[in-house]
């Protein structure tokens, strides 16, 4: 059976760096663990994203009275579709569907926005 091409077939967790997942399609992502910690799925991340596109002078929360970089503690996959990081500063409630983490892909997220920037074939740039 073809696994979906949203499925991941190797994830890579260096806990003081990253995930690096590479996809049944052959396509790979990276993700900082201080960007996944502020993407996290979780409600309250969910509603904080929000409030800072609203208001981008929202306050953000302590971390907990810690010091120094985030970093992620500890990974588990759930079922078949998603992975559950549990981060230094005790966020522990965002389960990253593999469809979500697609969704996320800094990589892809900035290609987007360089094609928003870019003139469309054949303008001029006069």
């Amino acid at each position: 059976m073809t696994p979906h091409p949203d499925s991941p077939t190797t994830l890579d967790l260096k806990r003081d760096r990253g995930l690096t997942i590479e996809w049944a399609d052959g396509s790979s992502s990276y993700y900082s663990i201080a960007y996944l910690r502020k993407m996290s799925p979780s409600a309250d991340m969910r509603h904080l994203r929000e409030e800072m596109a609203k208001n981008p002078l929202t306050v953000l929360p302590a971390s907990a009275g810690r010091a120094g970089p985030i970093t992620a503690v500890s990974a588990e996959l759930v079922g078949n579709y998603a992975i559950k990081i549990t981060f230094s500063d005790g966020h522990d409630t965002g389960i990253f569907s593999w469809a979500y983490l697609r969704k996320i892909d800094p990589a892809a997220a900035k290609a987007s926005e360089d094609a928003k920037d870019s003139p469309p074939p054949g303008a001029s740039s006069s």
